[in-house]
């Protein structure tokens, strides 16, 4: 490392965690370093289609890592095939009625969790990255040369100028910033949602289900759980699946019922057809959880990103775009960043970071709630009325997906040059859809 440069530690080996590091490497004044908790990767998640915001993002942090993005991706159909999310009423006097096409795109593709992090991992040099490497303590050194030491729990140690976490919803940075009795430091799941999920062979989910769930997406909704389907692997393999609100607070918090096809009488069905073949293999099970709004994502040389700091329910399909947006937000204010005696800048550009990423975040976050309570036909009778359900998914989709990203970068070196300045700032600001710093928001 040079004399110069300033060492950045960033735990977590994740979505967010890479994509920054991708960014940071090519950055000679930066000395980025990551720590993963995990020994290797598995091919693990039910796979991604990320979001025109997200493609935004990996594009400013750089060509290259938006590209790793469309080599790992996959088509899903032809090239020329347009492909859309159709959300239909599964239940109740106006089933059947498609009520939002979201995300619609010739040749749409996704991508798996571990391909894309494959693709990632390709950017980063070797001596980069540390696999294995749980984070069990955190300490900053306040006299002398500020550091922030890391202790890990195979006993090693090392020591950073900062920490950027991206550990995820259990993150223990975030535990450290907010104090691990703080109401919002765990993850929580006021809804009590479990996903009930299968992985199937195409070729048998065919003989199951209307062929047409196999090669599109659809999410079909209903009073007790909406159902979806995403097709993996060149269509080679579905990922099929049921999503209930409340049974896990049926089962007082504790393991969900099993998932009884008798539940869904009054569904479509094609929608029946679907949950049958969920219920006969939910192996790839999950409970839901997100996280509660935190009242700073930073403090002094510590900040989280990614889920550590604004993990989201599924719902609104953009908590990896968002994760993507914090990369690039943090990639470009540490650029600005130049060594000091007391690293007062990388602390500004921290603190600018959480003043501009934290309304937006978390604004996603109870998104992703309203939709899985639209779903669920718990959001103050909507789905009593379909123009209305048509109107709230399109103001939504162009609020997550057409969000000006650049502009957010922008507005974040906004406010990192006031701080250095020395100009007074009020504790939230709002970006606004062009991207520009706007009034205070309420944390």
């Amino acid at each position: 490392m040079a004399k110069d440069q300033i060492q950045v530690a960033i735990v977590g080996g994740g979505i967010a965690g890479l994509a920054l590091a991708a960014g940071l490497v090519k950055k000679q004044h930066i000395d980025v370093h990551v720590y993963e908790s995990v020994p290797a990767y598995k091919d693990v998640g039910a796979g991604l289609a990320l979001h025109l915001n997200a493609i935004k993002a990996m594009t400013l942090l750089g060509p290259e890592i938006r590209q790793a993005y469309f080599d790992k991706a996959l088509t899903m159909g032809d090239e020329d095939q347009e492909m859309v999310t159709e959300v239909i009423l599964g239940q109740g006097p106006h089933k059947g009625e498609l009520v939002a096409e979201l995300g619609r795109a010739k040749g749409r593709k996704t991508v798996s969790r571990a391909d894309l992090l494959d693709g990632f991992l390709a950017l980063i040099p070797k001596d980069k990255i540390s696999f294995g490497k749980k984070l069990v303590e955190i300490n900053e050194q306040v006299s002398g040369e500020p550091k922030v030491h890391l202790t890990f729990q195979d006993g090693s140690k090392v020591e950073a100028d900062c920490l950027l976490g991206a550990d995820g919803i259990h993150s223990l940075t975030r535990s450290y910033l907010l104090g691990a009795d703080h109401p919002a430091a765990p993850p929580k799941n006021h809804d009590g949602w479990q996903i009930y999920r299968t992985m199937v062979p195409t070729v048998e989910a065919r003989k199951q289900i209307n062929p047409k769930w196999t090669t599109s997406v659809p999410i079909l909704l209903g009073p007790r759980g909406h159902i979806n389907c995403i097709p993996l692997n060149k269509n080679t393999r579905l990922s099929a699946g049921v999503a209930v609100r409340g049974a896990v607070l049926s089962a007082g918090g504790g393991r969900a019922p099993p998932l009884d096809p008798a539940w869904y009488a009054d569904y479509t069905e094609d929608a029946q057809r679907i949950v049958r073949m969920v219920a006969a293999d939910t192996s790839a099970s999950w409970t839901a959880a997100d996280h509660d709004h935190a009242p700073y994502y930073a403090r002094g040389r510590v900040a989280m990103f990614g889920d550590a700091a604004h993990a989201s329910m599924p719902f609104a399909g953009n908590g990896a775009a968002q994760a993507l947006e914090d990369a690039a937000v943090l990639d470009c204010l540490l650029a600005r960043v130049r060594r000091t005696d007391e690293l007062l800048q990388v602390e500004h550009a921290l603190l600018a970071f959480d003043r501009v990423r934290r309304p937006r975040s978390q604004a996603v976050v109870d998104l992703a709630r309203k939709f899985g309570r639209v779903y669920a036909y718990a959001e103050d009778g909507m789905h009593e009325d379909p123009e209305r359900m048509k109107r709230f998914f399109g103001e939504m989709a162009a609020f997550t997906n057409e969000f000006d990203v650049k502009g957010q970068n922008e507005a974040a070196l906004k406010v990192f040059e006031e701080l250095e300045l020395g100009m007074e700032m009020d504790d939230g600001v709002e970006v606004n859809g062009n991207g520009k710093v706007g009034g205070v928001v309420e944390s």
